[in-house]
This record gives structure tokens, C-alpha cells and sequence, in this order.
């Protein structure tokens, strides 16, 4: 499989605080703003009277924060503590957004309609999405 990942400092170069903020900066900033455009959509799908689920910018914008904050602790210490942390990350990361469905799933079950399931399954591979390339940027794993 080809790597298509942007180009990466140096695994020698320590990055600076401020880029590894400014990056998570913009991988949220990114994130929130598709993540907005996925609920308005979602929004005029969903019948009026049903139940809506995380569709709300107060629910999603803070999930979306916190989920690019955990995932920024999962490949720093993966980053820091495993051998071949390329490995790792290439089953880690998709493990953990399929894991991370279940609840987009579950809501189902509390009277949400599969669009809105749907809708957060979406955010979260997008979330993914904008995250990953920014951390193999601003928090470069070893060169092998």
C-alpha cells in the first residue's frame, strides 16, 4: 500500500508545543465545521418529531474536542513506549473508531432514527480523518 501521508519532520526534531496546538487547533477547527455540515444535513433528513441525538453543536463541537485529545494521548504514548509504532497505529487507530460506533449504534435502540446513527458514525471517520494526518505531522513516528 502506497504512504500517503504528508511529509513528517524529522523523528529527530522534538516539534514545539505550539505546532502540535496550532495543528489540534485546526484538526478540531476542520472537524467541527464538517461535523456542522453532516448535522444540517442530517437535520433535514430526520423527520420533525423524532428523536435527534448528538445532532446539536453544544453535543458534537466538545465531543469532537475531547475525542481529538484522547486520541493525541493514545498516539503520544504509542508514539513513546512501542517499538514499531507505525504497526501499532495501522490497526490501532481503525480499532478504536469502530469501537467508537458502538454508542452511534446504541442510540438506535433509545428511539434515534438510523440517520442520526448514521450522521454520528460519519463525524467520528471524520474526526479521524483530520486527526491522524495532523498527529503524523506535528507528533512524527520514528523513521524505520
Amino acid at each position: 500500500m502506497a504512504d500517503t501521508s504528508l511529509p513528517a519532520r524529522s523523528s529527530v526534531l522534538a516539534p514545539s508545543t505550539g505546532e502540535v496546538v496550532v495543528g489540534l487547533l485546526g484538526a478540531a477547527v476542520v472537524s467541527i465545521a464538517v461535523n456542522a455540515l453532516i448535522a444540517l444535513v442530517a437535520g433535514k433528513i430526520i423527520p420533525a418529531g423524532a428523536d435527534r441525538k448528538g445532532l446539536a453543536l453544544a453535543e458534537y463541537a466538545p465531543a469532537t474536542v475531547i475525542g481529538i485529545l484522547l486520541g493525541t494521548l493514545g498516539w503520544y504514548l504509542v508514539r513513546r513506549f512501542v517499538a514499531d509504532p507505525r504497526r501499532v497505529l495501522r490497526v490501532l487507530v481503525p480499532v478504536v473508531v469502530v469501537l467508537s460506533w458502538i454508542p452511534d449504534l446504541g442510540i438506535m435502540a433509545g428511539g434515534a432514527t438510523l440517520v442520526n446513527s448514521l450522521a454520528l458514525i460519519l463525524m467520528h471517520l471524520v474526526v479521524a480523518a483530520a486527526t491522524v494526518p495532523t498527529l503524523s505531522r506535528v507528533l512524527p513516528l520514528k523513521a524505520r
